[in-house]
């Protein structure tokens, strides 16, 4: 376990970034008033999920490795994480739907037929928890690999001392 404790730290911040995310989100209204704009928005959440997978294999390498990193030791690192962050993903999802943003559904429900991208039966059918979850548990292994794969390569070799 003390083998992956620096993973499993990584991972718990990334989801409570993420959920500070999600809070942020409902803050400046893209979960109600701006929620036309959620779609676009919601991609900048990219900057600060790379971000913590950068720092995780930063200090992964200069703590773990000694300053001395291969990218498989890296990339292995962040699929630790990613499976992490993967398991937690229903449990976040959840925390979002019901704690954070419980009007979300119902919000984004009815923007979506108001601006005809889909009919009531589809908007409903589409957006629920149940479906959301689905999709984070598809969406955070695929994205999680990428960006694994990415980071790696740029936090191999020698890292800073410090």
């Amino acid at each position: 376990m003390k083998k992956y404790s620096i993973e499993i730290k990584w991972a718990l911040i990334f989801v409570v970034v993420t959920l500070l995310w999600m809070w942020m989100e409902k803050l400046v209204g893209l979960h109600s008033e701006y929620i036309e704009k959620h779609m676009i928005y919601t991609n900048f959440f990219m900057i600060p999920a790379i971000l913590v997978y950068v720092l995780a294999l930063r200090e992964k390498g200069r703590v773990f490795y000694n300053g001395t990193m291969t990218y498989m030791q890296g990339f292995i690192s962040g699929l630790v994480i990613t499976l992490i962050v993967t398991i937690f993903s229903p449990l976040t999802q959840w925390i979002i739907s019901y704690v954070i943003t419980p009007e979300y559904f119902p919000n984004v429900i009815e923007a979506a037929v108001r601006l005809e991208y889909m009919t009531q039966e589809e908007a409903e059918a589409y957006f629920t928890f149940n479906n959301y979850v689905l999709q984070s548990l598809m969406y955070a292994p695929i994205m999680g690999i990428i960006t694994t794969a990415i980071v790696a390569i740029f936090t191999r070799g020698k890292t800073e001392e410090s």
